[in-house]
């Protein structure tokens, strides 16, 4: 074991390490981007529409810049796994969603890890970014690693968990600038992954003792900002009854230094609407019942509904026959400057609108509409050809930078009804806010 971490300690300290990242999403991307300016890297995707855009250097998730694809010298793209046998460190940042029944699902984890078990040599690392719930790295993948490739963990290969840390959309935050957290299945090992990490993050590592805190860390990371969330969420429900301005309340509740500024709003995402149930799901079977966690995840799962039946209470106020309404609403996206659909709340909007009777319309300016006529079975309006003042009502739904320059005023001057989720525009040139 001892020649193998040598020989690796060497390869990072003389760049002649190849590194070899599964799956090339908003993760695995800029991550092989920024190690490919600096080592050889195979970046590596089943999706061989995904590597052919990429080999014309073109990222359809917006994260990368053209330029900063071409200073990746060292990246090459691939959806074939044979070129992967060079590889002396894996890194592997494929989605961890879950089902219908909110239950984890580790198809993608566990088909990467097949992959990587089918040409990981001696002596390699295999390192995993993915968020999942305490043990599941030695527990359900490593397992599938030494069957497929017939290798003895921490004797023939070695393991690390680094959790991803990013933050779509986000040009400030970027991967390079947000301090990582890294981990190995030794301790000798986690020298390894951290000096890789080290030599790329220039916001600095922090080592912790065990891939299973590694993996506890990202995965309450996420889950604090849901529950969190869902606190101030309650809040906006509340208030509504009351008749107070939520966004007020928070910003005069701010002028104290030690108030968090969390602000209402729909929670979708592969992130924070997902991670949680992943926690809860180990806690569970460990005979654990979360309280808190889940009672958060009920109210921020029920914010579509509760945003779409304020809205229909606008209209009926407003004189306005519900059925048949014409209704657009903003963005689709899970979040604002993003072009992610999955798992975006916002469809819980337009769901209960279309049950209420509304005729909904949907426009937004990022979301690739092939994407969204496939995963909701919508087919966008083009945003260029909208006669904003021919709808009784407008839900805001995404924060879009491009959104910011309706002109709201007018649009409620001819009594078009806005309903601002997002809290773009001043309160007295809309009808509500969340």
């Amino acid at each position: 074991m001892t020649n193998y971490i040598t020989s690796l300690l060497q390869k990072i300290e003389n760049k002649t390490i190849t590194v070899g990242v599964i799956g090339l999403g908003y993760v695995g991307l800029p991550l092989a981007v920024e190690f490919g300016k600096k080592y050889k890297v195979i970046g590596f995707d089943i999706n061989t529409r995904r590597v052919e855009e990429l080999k014309k250097g073109e990222d359809k998730t917006l994260e990368v810049e053209p330029e900063e694809l071409k200073e990746a010298r060292h990246l090459i793209y691939s959806y074939d796994k044979e070129e992967l046998r060079a590889v002396d460190v894996f890194i592997v940042t494929v989605p961890t969603p879950v089902d219908d029944f909110k239950i984890p699902d580790l198809t993608p984890l566990i088909k990467a890890s097949e992959t990587v078990g089918t040409v990981i040599k001696p002596g390699a690392v295999v390192v995993y970014e993915s968020t999942v719930y305490p043990g599941c790295t030695e527990e359900d993948c490593l397992p599938v690693v030494e069957k497929q490739s017939g290798l003895k963990l921490n004797t023939d290969f070695f393991a690390g968990y680094s959790p991803e840390r990013i933050n779509p959309g986000d040009k400030e935050h970027r991967v390079s600038t947000i301090k990582k957290v890294t981990s190995g299945s030794t301790s000798e090992v986690a020298k390894v992954v951290d000096e890789l990490y080290k030599s790329v993050i220039k916001a600095g590592t922090h080592v912790v003792s065990s891939i299973k805190v590694a993996e506890a860390s990202k995965v309450i990371e996420n889950t604090q900002r849901d529950i969190n969330i869902a606190f101030v969420n309650e809040l906006s429900m509340l208030f509504n009854k009351m008749g107070i301005d939520t966004v007020e309340v928070l910003e005069a509740a701010g002028t104290k230094w030690n108030f968090l500024p969390f602000r209402p709003g729909l929670v979708g995402g592969h992130c924070i609407g997902v991670d949680p149930y992943y926690l809860t799901h180990k806690a569970v079977n460990i005979g654990y019942h979360p309280e808190i966690i889940l009672a958060g995840r009920r109210i921020n799962d029920g914010m579509g509904a509760f945003i779409a039946s304020q809205f229909v209470k606008l209209l009926i106020k407003d004189g306005c026959k519900v059925a048949g309404s014409k209704v657009l609403v903003l963005g689709i996206t899970f979040k604002e400057n993003c072009p992610d659909i999955r798992n975006s709340k916002v469809i819980d909007i337009i769901t209960e609108l279309k049950e209420f009777g509304c005729s909904v319309d949907v426009c937004d300016p990022l979301a690739d509409p092939a994407e969204v006529q496939h995963e909701y079975g919508i087919d966008l309006t083009l945003c260029e050809n909208l006669a904003l003042a021919d709808y009784e009502g407008i839900v805001l739904a995404v924060g879009h930078n491009q959104f910011k320059q309706l002109d709201i005023a007018s649009l409620r001057a001819k009594n078009v009804i806005i309903y601002d989720v997002k809290s773009l525009f001043d309160k007295q040139h809309v009808n509500e806010r969340l």
